[in-house]
This record gives C-alpha cells, structure tokens and sequence, in this order.
C-alpha cells in the first residue's frame, strides 16, 4: 500500500511539474511547410540573390506563432514572401479565404497626390506632377528637401523598408521606382507639408492634400506632343524628324501594334523606343523584333530573327528603360541591347523581375504561393539572366532639373541627340 501510494505521489508530482505542449496551429504549420518548400523550390534563386533563408525562418516564426486570424496568416505568408525578393510573388486566396481582407493598417486605402520623383545624383526631384500638388503650386524639376519636416533621403530610407516588409522587390532599384512613384502615397485625407528648393535655389513650403489621384507610373516625364494610339502603344514624330513609340505594355498582339506605328512614321531617320514603365505582359519575341530587321535580312545575335512585318525598320534605334520595366518588358526591350540591334540607355537597370513560376499549395487550404523557380534569359547578363539583375543600359542617364522645369524629357533628348551621332561601336548592328 505504501509502495503504491509512494508511486502515485510520484506520478503526480511528474505531472504537476512537467510543462504542457501546446498544439501547433494551422498558421505555423503552414509557416512551417511554406519555409520548407521555398527552400526548396526557389533555392536557386535564393543562393543567387544571397539571402540568408534560415534568419529569415528565425525573424518571422514568432510572427507565425501569434497569428490568430486568417488575416493575420495573410500578412505572415506576405513578409515571407518579400523575403524571397522575387517581383512576382504574390500569396494566392483560396475558395476558403476569397473574402480575407489586409488588416487595416493604411496600406489598401492609401492614394497619391499628383506627384512623382526621380534622383538626380544626391537630389530628389520632382519629376512629374499633376492633381492636388499642381493646385498646391509644386512643380516639375523642383528639388525636394523635407517631407513633414524630415530629411527627403530618410524619408524615402524608410518609407521603402517598410514597403519592402510586405511586398516582394527583385531588386534594389525595383523598391527604390515603386518608392519615388507608387510610394508616394497616403490615406486618402491627409496633409502632407513638403520643403522643395527650385531650380534657382529658392526654397519653398508646400501643403498637398492626398485625394484621389493614380499613383502608377506611365513612363516619361513628360510625353511627347501629338501621340497616336492607345495607352498601351503610341507614336509620333518628333519636332526634330525622328520616330518615337512609347510602349506601355506587351500584349500578344504587340508585333501587329508596331506595323501601324512603323507605317505611320514611314521613313524617319532614327527611332526611339521608350519602354519606360512597361509591366511587362506575353507575345512573340521573335515576331516582334523581326519588325526591326530590313526585308529579306536575318539579324543574327543570341538568336536569329528573320524580317517580319508589311514594313519592317531598319534604321538606327535607341531604348530608353527604367526600374519600372518589368517582366515581359524586360525581355522586350532588353533583346535590342543583347542581341544588338539598338543602343539602350536609362535611369537604372530594368527591375529585374523576369522568370518562370510555380504555385505551392499550403496544408491549411486557405492560401498558395506563387513564386519565381528560376530566372528567364539565361543567356543575358554574360549567362545570369535577368531575374534579381535587371538589364543594364549602355548608358546611365539621369532627369536634368533645368529639363524638368522647362518641360522637357532628358531621355528623350539624350536619345535624340544620340540618333544625331550614333554610337555605332556599341552596337553590332549596322542600320540602314
């Protein structure tokens, strides 16, 4: 009897001291399975873009451990996900989760003011501006010191670290375009005092109310007068002779959209094609840049494109991109530069966001991510491809301030002047 309730006291004293282990909730076995597989799925990318994938593991588990509602497990998977630093990569709703909102931290009902900036070496300009800051007296080529009272650079510092916490930027200049344009953004209502200096050094105080104004970039500074088609594909003919064509998005009917641009400006001497802002989209590459290859010629660079198109150009060309270039715009644009058909120059690299996919299913059923396996054109960037790169330009050029005040585009200029003399070494081939 002793022995027996000796045992008993034992057992109880075990049991009344040995900590209880709680059950893992279907949040951190979804975090759990997603850390996992990424690994798996995106570890080439993840060893090419050097990212540290177990502090990442470490950094957000206690974030996954204190969710407690479907939305919450959204904002994980989400800063799990820009981690990966990967432009395409998105957490996909499910029939379960269809009706989940983002938390309401002023992010999905944020708007912009009419303004966008650009750097100038260590200068923040304002490159365009519209809405309530042109009814605020802001205007184009002014130079932006304080935001509320804050330095511009730390401004813009933080205001990209904490949108590269939940959303995904392939790279650097990627987050740094999306700050100046997209970033620019507020809850609808607020007032924002900004500090400029113009172009002749007088500073200037400023108030701008954040309505409803489009935040996405277009592309240019400033367009070129007289543009015929539609958002997505527009020429003219500039003042000077050449051909301009600004090319929004890459739809699959794009080699059909640049026979009307390539009839309508007939013969010019030099063209311009301004990829700035492109989102990128899918149509046939080698369709495409047939139209830039003289009838009965085959330009023959990474690949070979034959002649295509009624009415195929074949004089010089200059590309203008920016960190706003994305996706299928990259591969647009950057075959000109690679394969050598046309001298490229730009603000920065293009976004570097170009790839094939997958989707991975999450053990809880109420989400999938969609993420970036491995990078396209392999054979760009001396065999890095695109993806966490971008396409570097020929030339880096900046806005010049003088430019913006006067209204005029420096790209578009610089490209001009370039067709003027063109810079033939760099480009393999020889036009027309």
């Amino acid at each position: 009897m002793r022995n027996w309730l000796a045992t008993l006291l034992l057992f109880c004293a075990v049991v009344s001291t040995t900590p209880l282990v709680r059950a893992q909730s279907k949040y951190e076995a979804d975090f759990e399975f997603a850390w996992t597989e990424l690994e798996k799925a995106c570890g080439p990318l993840i060893a090419h873009k050097q990212i540290d994938w177990k502090a990442v593991e470490k950094e957000l588990r206690p974030a996954a451990h204190a969710a407690q509602s479907d939305a919450d497990h959204l904002v994980v998977l989400a800063r799990l996900l820009a981690r990966l630093r990967d432009g395409h990569a998105e957490v996909r709703p499910t029939a379960l989760t269809k009706d989940v909102a983002w938390p309401s931290d002023g992010r999905a009902a944020s708007t912009g003011c009419g303004m966008f900036w650009c750097l100038a070496g260590k200068k923040v300009l304002v490159k365009s501006v519209w809405n309530s800051a042109a009814a605020a007296g802001v205007q184009a080529g002014w130079e932006v010191l304080r935001v509320d009272g804050q330095e511009v650079l730390e401004w813009i510092a933080a205001r990209q670290r904490k949108l590269c916490d939940t959303l995904s930027f392939s790279t650097d200049q990627a987050a740094l375009y999306f700050t100046l344009h997209q970033g620019i953004s507020e809850p609808a209502g607020t007032s924002v005092e900004y500090e400029f200096k113009d172009e002749k050094g007088a500073k200037k105080k400023r108030t701008v109310a954040f309505t409803k104004a489009n935040h996405v970039p277009w592309g240019p500074a400033v367009l070129p007068q007289g543009l015929a088609g539609d958002d997505d594909v527009r020429w003219c003919k500039l003042p000077s002779g050449l051909g301009y064509v600004h090319l929004r998005r890459c739809k699959g009917d794009l080699p059909e959209r640049i026979d009307q641009a390539l009839a309508a400006l007939a013969d010019v001497p030099g063209l311009i094609l301004d990829f700035r802002a492109n989102g990128g989209g899918g149509f046939d590459h080698e369709a495409f840049m047939g139209r830039f290859v003289p009838s009965g010629e085959t330009l023959r660079g990474g690949v070979s494109y034959a002649s295509a198109g009624p009415k195929p150009y074949g004089g010089k060309l200059v590309v203008i991109v920016d960190a706003g270039v994305r996706s299928a715009g990259e591969t647009g644009s950057g075959i000109f530069k690679e394969d050598g058909r046309a001298y490229m120059i730009g603000e920065s690299a293009t976004a570097g966001m170009s790839s094939q996919k997958t989707e991975i299913a999450l053990p809880s059923g109420l989400f999938s991510l969609y993420v970036s396996v491995g990078s396209n054109k392999g054979r760009f960037n001396g065999g890095r491809g695109i993806e966490g790169l971008g396409v570097p330009p020929h030339e880096l050029v900046s806005y010049d301030q003088k430019d913006l005040a006067k209204g005029v585009d420096t790209l578009i200029a610089r490209a001009e002047a370039l067709l003027g003399k063109f810079p033939s070494d760099k480009v393999p081939f020889k036009a027309k």
